[in-house]
C-alpha cells in the first residue's frame, strides 16, 4: 500500500540548516542504532504521522499539535524540534495557555499554509492533551533511534482535579428507552424522511448494541459480520490497531436485516462484501467518515431533545449533550447493569486494563446511596409535624 502524503501546512517548503534537525543538540549519536532513516525533523515527524494514516481523526489532530510545536520552536525560540529541552517544554506549555493574538487571528484562513492554528488560549485539559500527543511524538523518536531523550519524561505527573470513579456521560435505562420511543415517532411521510429515520434508527442500535466507537462504527463492513458456530459476531480493529470480536444478539441482526432490506439488499450480510454497515443516506455504499457518523446521532439527540423540551427540560438537556461516545458508555454501564462479567465488557469494548471497565459498574454506589438516605427511626419529620 502506498504511503499517504504527510503534509504539514502550516510550514514552508523547507527550514534552514540550522533549524531543520539535521544537527539538533537531542540528535541520537551515531553509535545509537537507528530504525528509520529520516534525517531531519520533519521527515522524522512525517514518518510518525504516516503511522496514524489508517484513522483520519487522529491523523488530523496529531498532525495540529505536531505543526503548532514546530511553528513555535523554529519560529519562536528559534531552534529546531531536536534541541528541545525541558525548559523549553515549559515556555510552550506557557505558551499555549497564553499564545500571541497573531497566532489567533481570525482573519486567517481555517486551511491552508497560511491557516489559523488556535482559536485561543487552550484550557488545562487541552493542554495537557496537546502535551501528552507530543510526549508520544518523542517517544516514538527516541525509540526510532532519531532523538537521544525526551524532554517530556520528566514532565510532572498531576492530579487531576475532580476526576471521579465512575463514568456519567451515558443515558439511564429509562431515558434511552425514552430516545428510541421518540425516534420511532418521526414523521416518515415523505420518502427522504423515510430514509433518514431508518439510518438514525440503525445507527442507534448499532452503536449501542456493539459499544464501538464512531471510527469503528464508520469501517465496519458487511465482511467483518462473522457467523461463528451459530452465533453472529463482528469483527472490529479499534485505537492502537487493537483487535476484537463483539458478540451481535438477534434483535440486532434483525435490526440489521430491516435495514438492509430497505434499501433492497439481502437481509444477510456477505462474508466476502464489502458493502458498509452504515450506508449514506440514499443508499449509497461508499463508506461514511468518523465525522459523518457522529453528526448523525448528534443530530438524532438534537432532534430527540427538542421534542423532550416540551416535558422535561432536564432529560432534554441530557440527551442533547449525548454523543456517538455516550452511546458506548451508555451501552458498557447497561451491560454491567444487568449482570455481565466485568471482564466481558473489557472484552466487549477491548480495555487493555480491567481498572478501567470499573467506571461503568455503578451498583455499588447507588446502594450506597440508598442505604445512605433510606428513613431511619429517629429521623427528623418534615418541617410543621408534630412527632
Amino acid at each position: 500500500m502506498t504511503e499517504p502524503a504527510v503534509t504539514l501546512l502550516a510550514l514552508p517548503q523547507a527550514l534552514p540548516p540550522a533549524l531543520s534537525g539535521c544537527a539538533g543538540t537531542n540528535r541520537a549519536p551515531a553509535s545509537v542504532a537507528r530504525q528509520i532513516a529520516a534525517n531531519d525533523d520533519v521527515a522524522a515527524i512525517g514518518l510518525w504521522l504516516a503511522e496514524y494514516h489508517d484513522s483520519p481523526h487522529t491523523f488530523r489532530s496529531y498532525r495540529k499539535e505536531a505543526e503548532r510545536l514546530l511553528l513555535w520552536a523554529t519560529q519562536v525560540r528559534g531552534k529546531p524540534v531536536s534541541s528541545l529541552t525541558r525548559e523549553d517544554v515549559i515556555a510552550y506549555e506557557a505558551f499555549l495557555a497564553q499564545p500571541p493574538a497573531a497566532w489567533c487571528d481570525v482573519g486567517l484562513a481555517r486551511r491552508g499554509e497560511h491557516r489559523r492554528l488556535f482559536v485561543g488560549p487552550l484550557a488545562e485539559r487541552s493542554r495537557r492533551q496537546a502535551l501528552g500527543i507530543l510526549a508520544g511524538l518523542f517517544n516514538y523518536l527516541v525509540r526510532a533511534g532519531y532523538l537521544a531523550g525526551s524532554p517530556f519524561v520528566l514532565q510532572r505527573r498531576r492530579a487531576r482535579r475532580g476526576t471521579r470513579r465512575t463514568i456519567e456521560r451515558y443515558l439511564d435505562r429509562a431515558l434511552w428507552e425514552e430516545v428510541l420511543r421518540v425516534v420511532d415517532g418521526w414523521s416518515q411521510s415523505t420518502a427522504r424522511e423515510r430514509q433518514r429515520y431508518e439510518r438514525a434508527r440503525w445507527v442507534l442500535r448499532f452503536l449501542y448494541e456493539t459499544a464501538l466507537r464512531a471510527a469503528e462504527a464508520a469501517a465496519a463492513g458487511e465482511g467483518d459480520f462473522q457467523h461463528i458456530r451459530g452465533r453472529w459476531w463482528l469483527h472490529t480493529v479499534g485505537k492502537g490497531g487493537v483487535e476484537g470480536t463483539i458478540p451481535l444478539g438477534d434483535g440486532l441482526m434483525d435490526d440489521f436485516a430491516r435495514y438492509r432490506r430497505f434499501h433492497g439488499l439481502p437481509a444477510l450480510p456477505s462474508g466476502d462484501g464489502n458493502i458498509p454497515a452504515i450506508l449514506g443516506i440514499a443508499g449509497r455504499s461508499s463508506p461514511l467518515t468518523p465525522t459523518a457518523v457522529y453528526q448523525i446521532v448528534k443530530d438524532t439527540f438534537r432532534r430527540v431533545a427538542e421534542t423532550l423540551q416540551r416535558q422535561d427540560e432536564v432529560k432534554a438537556a441530557r440527551v442533547r449533550r449525548a454523543s456517538t461516545h455516550w452511546l458506548r458508555h451508555t451501552a458498557a454501564t447497561h451491560q454491567a447493569e444487568d449482570g455481565t462479567p466485568i471482564h466481558h465488557i473489557q472484552q466487549n469494548l477491548r480495555h487493555s486494563s480491567i481498572g478501567t471497565t470499573s467506571i461503568y459498574v455503578h451498583a455499588e454506589e447507588d446502594a450506597r446511596h440508598a442505604s445512605t438516605t433510606r428513613t431511619r427511626i429517629g429521623a427528623a419529620v418534615p418541617h410543621g409535624d408534630v412527632p
